[in-house]
């Protein structure tokens, strides 16, 4: 494989998810519903490997939320409940990073009346050194 060297991406979102906006009382952060907006990074090599995330989250109360890299949702619970802020890792895994643009994206499971903010989302991966 030879000499490789970690990267990241930062990929800041500040939104709300849930059933309304006066669900959860976060002024400083965008209501946007059900799912974030899709928010794009950039990978410079078609050989990222062991990519992971790490994601702030606050105030989550479910499990069934998914976190969602280039339209495919990532296996297992993505984020746990935890009250106020929490910060998550979670590997990417049967999910590929590209090379160039790829999107993240967290989806609220619409079957709980569970409101949460998504702060930051860094990803993580080795490329060639």
């Amino acid at each position: 494989m030879g000499d490789r060297r970690a990267n990241y991406a930062v990929v800041p979102f500040q939104q709300h998810l849930g059933q309304n906006a006066e669900s959860l009382a976060v002024p400083w952060a965008e209501f946007v519903g059900d799912r974030t907006d899709a928010h794009e990074f950039t990978v410079p090599t078609d050989d990222a490997v062991d990519p992971y995330l790490e994601l702030q989250a606050y105030d989550v109360e479910e499990y069934g939320h998914e976190i969602r890299v280039n339209g495919r949702s990532l296996s297992g619970f993505d984020i746990p409940p935890a009250e106020g802020w929490q910060h998550w890792m979670d590997t990417i895994s049967g999910v590929d990073l590209t090379e160039g643009d790829n999107t993240l994206r967290v989806v609220r499971d619409a079957d709980t009346t569970d409101a949460f903010v998504v702060g930051v989302v860094t990803v993580h991966w080795k490329e060639p050194a």
